[in-house]
């Protein structure tokens, strides 16, 4: 079994989370396609990387479902508007941990980001398997 290095983890995520900011902030130098849909890639991406942070033992397809749930799970939560929860919302990490506003293309954009996260870690493996 191979156990993910936490260092390259957290360096990994650092990177998406630069990215990820970078998307928002630069949409507009960005094809129309990739400003809209970039961050909620990266947004995946992260998670997958970071349940892999926590549970570094954990298989990949196990990692992949447990982002995918929390992910899912963080956007359905949109569909909720109570004042307390808007309130955390209206702030500019509380709207980019949470989100504003329910879509389904932002679970089927979490869906790509952890698949290239998966994709990612297991070329990472075959290749140190040679």
């Amino acid at each position: 079994m191979n156990y993910r290095n936490r260092l390259g983890q957290v360096f990994y995520i650092i990177i998406v989370i630069l990215l990820g900011l970078a998307s928002r902030r630069y949409g507009a130098l960005l094809p129309a396609w990739l400003a809209t849909y970039s961050g909620d890639v990266l947004w995946g991406l992260m998670v997958y990387l970071i349940v892999g942070l926590l549970l570094p033992k954990q298989m990949i397809i196990y990692t992949a479902m447990t982002a995918f749930v929390f992910s899912a799970s963080i956007e359905i939560s949109q569909l909720y508007h109570a004042p307390w929860i808007d309130v955390i919302r209206s702030n500019r990490l509380g709207g980019l941990l949470l989100g504003y506003g329910f879509l389904w293309s932002d679970i089927l954009c979490y869906a790509i980001g952890i698949a290239m996260g998966v994709g990612l870690e297991l070329f990472y493996y075959r290749r140190n398997l040679d």
